[in-house]
């Protein structure tokens, strides 16, 4: 049977956030020991993130990674499929799902993540579905398993999808990966670690990205930057209270694909997906924060 056209496929990283809220975080010279305000267990990570953000506003989404047997794992699942996103091509482990510690300073919302994943976890080459990545119109990948990921890019663009990314730090293929990317997405401070030049602009331009026209990088408080070609497309965080920045970016992003799927101009996608960021962060945890459609349209004709 065909596999069916997906809006989105995602590959990479899941995650149970054990979550704790501190009055403040941990820092150089203070207590060793904190009372903590606050604990809970929430479904994370980057990528399944960003697809429940395009599940919510609207588009039909698919998760290609790993799971682990465990109640986190299964419990993990659950949570997904009640938000609509496909599992079809996520296939569980005999070994605990992969879980972060996330501290939160109550004060501003900043956070710490540490994570750890069983090796059983990986996902190889040999497992990705071609055939839907084939039928997709955005293939998403991150740098978790980097391998799967270069071969996820190329075998998405070479059917004509757009290839996006969630990129945080510099790995072994991150080279190979960049050069099948269609619209790299970086996290703040990764294009000026990539090429050396200290300016986000001129990192973007100097990004060795053969096949990206449109490039982007997060810029956390301070909002996002993004290239049309030659022409650079600046926008601002909107000021609001933020509760908790977990899974902020990971929203951006999946505003970021939505916008794009529903074709609108550079300058409204970075405007939408900002918006929508920032509306996550007013509010506890990744999947907790993402917002809807409507949500986030409603919020821009007010501001």
């Amino acid at each position: 049977m065909m596999d069916a056209r997906w809006d989105v496929v995602g590959i990479g990283e899941n995650s149970v956030d054990h979550v704790l809220r501190l009055p403040a975080l941990p820092g150089p010279g203070s207590a060793t020991k904190f009372q903590v305000s606050s604990t809970s267990h929430e479904p994370g990570g980057q990528i399944v993130t960003a697809l429940c953000t395009c599940t919510a506003m609207g588009l039909r989404a698919s998760y290609v990674g790993v799971f682990g047997d465990d109640d986190d794992g299964t419990r993990l699942r659950a949570a997904l499929e009640s938000r609509g996103l496909d599992l079809t091509h996520a296939p569980v482990r005999p070994a605990p799902n992969r879980s972060a510690v996330i501290l939160v300073d109550e004060r501003n919302g900043d956070r710490v993540v540490m994570a750890h994943r069983d090796a059983a976890l990986a996902l190889t080459p040999e497992m990705l579905p071609r055939a839907a990545l084939a039928r997709a119109r955005v293939v998403h990948v991150d740098g978790v398993d980097e391998a799967s990921s270069i071969e996820a890019a190329r075998l998405g663009r070479a059917a004509g999808a757009q290839v996006t990314c969630d990129l945080d730090a510099i790995g072994a293929g991150t080279a190979a990966l960049l050069a099948e990317l269609t619209i790299p997405i970086l996290a703040q401070g990764l294009p000026e670690a990539i090429t050396g030049e200290a300016d986000p602009e001129r990192a973007l331009r100097k990004l060795p990205a053969a096949n990206a026209r449109l490039r982007c990088v997060t810029l956390g408080a301070e909002g996002a930057l993004l290239l049309d070609g030659d022409r650079v497309i600046r926008c601002e965080a909107p000021a609001v209270e933020v509760v908790d920045s977990t899974g902020a970016g990971d929203v951006f992003r999946g505003a970021f694909i939505v916008a794009l799927l529903h074709g609108d101009p550079p300058e409204r996608l970075l405007r939408f997906a900002t918006a929508a960021a920032a509306l996550s962060c007013t509010r506890h945890g990744a999947l907790g924060g993402v917002p809807t459609l409507a949500e986030v349209e409603g919020w821009l004709r007010r501001v």
